[in-house]
């Protein structure tokens, strides 16, 4: 097995993916997506690995990279719909409400006067967040209708795209805190508590860890969650959750390139390993399944599809591989074709 870990920055995951990679003896690649060309008419440089994990900081970088491996045929974990579903708060709000997936209440608005609209209809406090970003970067509580005049014109001054979007959000009263669950998989496999005394919760911004007990609710909710943005598979996501005095638990935001770092040591669980042994485990499913289909594409050799069906002295990874130049082979002729 042969994985790539995409990247813009190494930072400390990836240094702890990078080692259990390597613990578990599996051949990988780093590939900084900065560095690459990437051919969308030639595969070649690419269709040697099973799979890719995706660990950009820039969402628009992931996206990008991310498609063209789908392109190739080389499943990536996270793949892009969950990057497109969790790196929009937008989108995943509104996945949330589709599947009934409780979370703050939340207005769209496009427009300064529409804005302010829609934080009166929310009520005050109120929370104004830019649809992409984390870290807890350039989120604004407004008690009054004062600061949000103020807020509101100051997103619309400064003109970017980032900020021609008022997306706001009911501000819960939670306790000091705020909980962080991580999913890999179909599995809510530890959680950590984010104590500050600042509302705006995130490590990053100074909260403190310690150990959350996952209980049958929070699994539950997590799991739909994750299966809103993910489908029955899952994902390898964070899912953050906010205790509401009167409404329970919500899901407040859902993030596909999840920081661990300071979650390893107070949950005892060791997460780059339970991610890396998943996304070993959903590859390996994913070849098995590939190789004993009776289904072939077209462009599979027919001897190739028969061994498929019948037993053979050649390995399972040998007979994939065949499938593999069959498969790309017939890709390029069908891309020189349209060129020409």
């Amino acid at each position: 097995m042969r994985i790539a870990l995409l990247h813009s920055r190494i930072r400390v995951e990836e240094r702890l993916l990078l080692d259990e990679l390597a613990a578990l003896g599996i051949d990988h690649e780093l590939i900084d997506v900065r560095e690459h060309v990437f051919d969308i008419h030639d595969p070649s440089r690419w269709t040697s690995f099973d799979a890719v994990i995706d660990r950009c900081i820039g969402q628009t970088q992931a996206l990008a990279a991310v498609r063209v491996f789908e392109r190739f045929g080389v499943p990536s974990v996270n793949p892009s719909s969950v990057i497109e579903a969790c790196g929009d708060k937008l989108t995943t709000s509104l996945l949330m409400a589709r599947h009934g997936v409780p979370t703050p209440r939340t207005c769209l608005a496009l427009d300064e006067a529409s804005a302010l609209a829609a934080v009166d209809r929310i009520g005050y406090p109120a929370v104004l967040k830019p649809t992409t970003g984390s870290w807890g970067r350039l989120l604004a509580r407004v008690n009054d209708r004062d600061a949000a005049e103020a807020v509101i014109e100051h997103k619309s001054t400064l003109g970017s795209v980032q900020h021609s979007v008022f997306y706001v959000q009911e501000y819960v009263q939670k306790p000091d805190r705020d909980l962080r669950v991580f999913v890999v998989g179909d599995e809510a496999i530890c959680g950590i508590i984010r104590h500050s005394a600042h509302w705006i919760t995130n490590t990053a911004r100074g909260g403190v860890a310690s150990a959350l007990e996952i209980t049958p609710e929070i699994r539950n909710l997590c799991m739909r969650a994750a299966h809103a943005v993910a489908g029955p598979g899952g994902a390898l996501l964070a899912i953050d959750l906010l205790e509401a005095p009167d409404r329970g638990l919500l899901v407040s935001e859902i993030n596909h390139t999840m920081e661990f770092r300071n979650s390893i040591a107070p949950t005892g669980v060791n997460i780059p390993r339970r991610m890396i042994e998943w996304v070993v485990a959903t590859t390996s499913a994913s070849a098995l399944q590939h190789a004993v289909s009776p289904v072939v594409p077209a462009c599979v050799n027919p001897a190739n599809a028969a061994a498929l069906s019948s037993p053979s002295p050649r390995s399972r990874a040998s007979i994939i591989e065949e499938l593999k130049i069959g498969h790309w082979a017939a890709f390029d002729a069908h891309s020189r074709t349209e060129i020409a």
